[in-house]
């Protein structure tokens, strides 16, 4: 049995207007210059922060997994598609679909601190804090979700 958790017209709602833990800051003045899109889920998402984001941001991508064929993290992170540009400097917001288990982005935030980025935050459409395994601290986060599996919107499956 399917069930609606999210509808299209609350995906529509400006992310940035709802209020809210960590929730509504104003993302038009979000310190980015750099937004870094994890493929292939939220690129529907990254797509329509970037456009209103009111400071000039650069895109780049990357593609990594942790759960290889399954569907339940292996605790081993894998980077598929690395980013083309350097972010020595940058001011990075990663931009995720879904937060399972925290191990994915505990991860890649460690990751792209290590290659010089000067900061490093993190925005998620969908957040499953009771699958959280490793403590990653989310600044903007879309909706809170129950543990289901979700589809839709461009995420993966």
């Amino acid at each position: 049995m399917s069930v609606c958790l999210i509808n299209g017209s609350k995906l529509e709602l400006p992310l940035w207007q709802r209020g809210g833990d960590r929730r509504g800051v104003a993302f038009g003045r979000i310190p980015a210059n750099k937004i870094i899109c994890i493929l292939k889920g939220a690129s529907f998402f990254a797509c329509e922060l970037a456009k209103r984001i009111t400071v000039p941001v650069f895109i780049d991508f990357m593609s990594v997994s942790s759960y290889g064929d399954g569907t339940e993290s292996s605790g081993i992170v894998r980077i598929i598609k690395d980013l083309d540009d350097s972010i020595i400097g940058e001011n990075v917001l990663i931009v995720e679909d879904i937060i399972d288990s925290g191990r994915t982005l505990s991860y890649l935030v460690e990751n792209l601190k290590s290659r010089g980025a000067k900061t490093v935050r993190l925005c998620t459409l969908m957040s499953k804090p009771s699958r959280r395994v490793v403590d990653v601290p989310v600044d903007y986060i879309g909706y809170e979700i129950p543990d289901e599996f979700v589809v839709g919107y461009g995420l993966d499956y």
